[in-house]
């Protein structure tokens, strides 16, 4: 096993970022702050991260994924919102009742460009969460409906297999996926996470191995398909939320921390608790990930452009 320790990348602290994500056609990543309800767009400089603007969007927002056309699909507190290229907000489907003590959460593309998103009750585990698809029509698909806290997602290239994250009983989970047909198959147990740390974000290389974020553990653990724990990355912040391959050749990972459910003995602790880190895996390891899909643009129609929504508001960042 080879133990590596990540860099803090960024200076600013959030709340809770988290869904980190390589933009490849505009070469630029983007993340979010689920607390403040902010999208994050930055630059990637070496094993630093420019950041260039932050948009506030909703009360809270779980992910957010581009698209070819420039616009970026978001999962808002309850429903699915798109940025428009001009800045405005389109709404799209509630994927929640409204009122509904849950929010969205994590959330990514299939190999066809299709969002799909998950959710959390705040404030307390049901075991009703549920992972939803939207649909090229607009339409919504539940997937599940059974979850504790519904988190990350990710999907194999050939033959297509789901990965997702259910947080509380540490598992994460595995089933065919058929693109063509829509078709999710019988949800299995692909890892049961131990050792400490709760599995939250994750992302696969080209090998087929799973990164995992082990929220609690300040770690992100890379998983062969068998399950054994092939290298740690060791982050200096213990809520480590999520992880992403980034960069050109998709040969860094970025990993999201929070200072969220941290104490003033913890965050002193921690002071880097919040920050955004990088690992140079490429160079140290070989190790490269697997392209991730773009939204498809489709089930949410652009709207017309327009002046701003006051509700996405834009600000330029110091790095």
């Amino acid at each position: 096993m080879t133990l590596l320790e990540a860099h803090p990348a960024t200076p600013t602290i959030h709340r809770l970022a988290e869904g980190p994500v390589w933009d490849a056609a505009r070469g630029r990543v983007l993340w979010v702050d689920i607390d403040a309800g902010t999208v994050v767009e930055g630059l990637l400089h070496g094993n630093e991260i420019e950041t260039v603007r932050a948009m506030t969007v909703d009360t809270t927002v779980g992910a957010v994924v581009p698209s070819p056309d420039g616009r970026l699909l978001v999962a808002g507190r309850d429903r699915l919102l798109v940025v428009e290229v001009d800045g405005h907000l389109t709404p799209g489907p509630a994927v929640l009742p409204s009122g509904s003590a849950g929010r969205l959460n994590d959330g990514a593309c299939d190999p066809a460009g299709r969002f799909v998103v998950g959710s959390v009750t705040v404030g307390g585990a049901t075991g009703h969460e549920v992972l939803t698809r939207l649909e090229d029509d607009g339409s919504l698909t539940v997937l599940d409906d059974d979850l504790w806290l519904s988190n990350g997602l990710a999907w194999s290239a050939d033959p297509v297999v789901m990965y997702s994250v259910d947080t509380l009983p540490a598992i994460v989970w595995r089933r065919d996926y058929d693109v063509a047909s829509r078709t999710a198959g019988t949800r299995r147990e692909h890892l049961r996470i131990t050792g400490g740390g709760l599995p939250d974000g994750l992302c696969l290389d080209t090998d087929g191995n799973l990164w995992v974020a082990l929220w609690g553990a300040g770690q992100v653990r890379c998983y062969s398909p068998g399950g054994e724990v092939l290298h740690v990355v060791e982050v200096a912040a213990p809520h480590t939320s999520s992880v992403a391959f980034v960069g050109p050749e998709l040969d860094r990972l970025l990993i999201t921390t929070a200072s969220a459910e941290l104490d003033p003995a913890g965050l002193s602790e921690h002071p880097g608790s919040g920050r955004l880190y990088t690992a140079p895996v490429g160079a140290l390891l070989g190790v490269h990930g697997q392209p991730t899909t773009p939204w498809n643009g489709r089930g949410i129609p652009p709207s017309p452009a327009r002046p701003a929504s006051p509700a996405a508001t834009s600000e330029p960042r110091e790095s």
